[in-house]
């Protein structure tokens, strides 16, 4: 796990906001007072809300299967899933846009309507799952009786049905998807939805994507901030410039920053 506030000792490990909070990623017990309450002005983050792709769940296998499927139809060769990886965090329009560059925006539409369905046809058929060590992760949150959600851009039709075929051990409370408010990420309206379907305040949640949009978003919120590092990030570094408070490593970082024993 990377932070700004690395190179200094654990137990001075901050997020600033520019609304002056500071908001708690270490465990819990080094911020409590002999009372065994929190210290005055700061506050515990204890909620994890997440992105689905590329974040919670490697669909990329999936999807790429879809814009592959699509392609032959216009025979067109195979994309290797090396190529197909990077753009799966930007939807259908990204996928499209990589698979078919050379149409106008009006052929891209109707090969954005054929891709998805598509991928509605099967989505888990080729190895849709959560990414490693995730499930670990729900596991210890459900222990400690801490929901969590899933805040994603993709439509209800598709999230839906992806999650019922996972059957998650550990479900989330709450899943908003993009077309569950008015408003899709990077805006904040679905993050502060899950607040409020949560009863959670939005500084006391850690929203976690691979994503420019959801470090905005999450910013917006006045969440913090992590970017998955597994996740569908592209080459050469650019997720450094995104201002997120963490760079996670793995899921089980997770666990330190929501102060619960990795």
């Amino acid at each position: 796990m990377r932070s700004w506030a690395r190179t200094v000792p654990l137990a001075l490990e901050f997020a600033f906001r520019p609304v002056g909070r500071r908001v708690l990623t270490a465990p819990a017990s080094l911020y409590l007072n002999p009372e065994g309450s929190p210290v005055a002005g700061m506050t515990l983050t204890r909620t994890l809300l997440v992105d689905l792709d590329g974040t919670l769940l490697d669909t990329a296998p999936d999807m790429g299967a879809a814009l592959n499927a699509l392609r032959a139809l216009h025979d067109q060769p195979a994309l290797p899933l090396s190529v197909l990886r990077p753009h799966v965090s930007h939807g259908a329009w990204g996928l499209v846009r990589l698979g078919f560059p050379q149409a106008d925006a009006a052929e891209q539409d109707v090969l954005r309507v054929r891709f998805v369905h598509l991928y509605r046809e099967a989505l888990t058929a080729h190895g849709t799952a959560l990414f490693e060590g995730f499930g670990a992760v729900l596991a210890q949150l459900a222990a400690a009786g801490r929901p969590w959600g899933i805040v994603t851009n993709k439509p209800g039709w598709l999230t839906t049905p992806l999650l019922a075929d996972l059957r998650l051990p550990h479900p989330p409370a709450v899943v908003i998807s993009g077309d569950t408010t008015a408003q899709r990420k990077p805006h904040p309206l679905p993050l502060t939805h899950a607040c409020e379907a949560l009863s959670v305040a939005p500084e006391q949640c850690l929203y976690l994507g691979d994503a420019e949009r959801d470090i905005a978003a999450a910013r917006a919120a006045g969440m913090t901030s992590a970017i998955a590092l597994w996740g569908y990030l592209d080459e050469g570094g650019v997720h450094t410039q995104w201002g997120a408070d963490h760079l996670v490593d793995s899921p089980s970082e997770l666990l330190t920053l929501l102060g619960l024993p990795a």
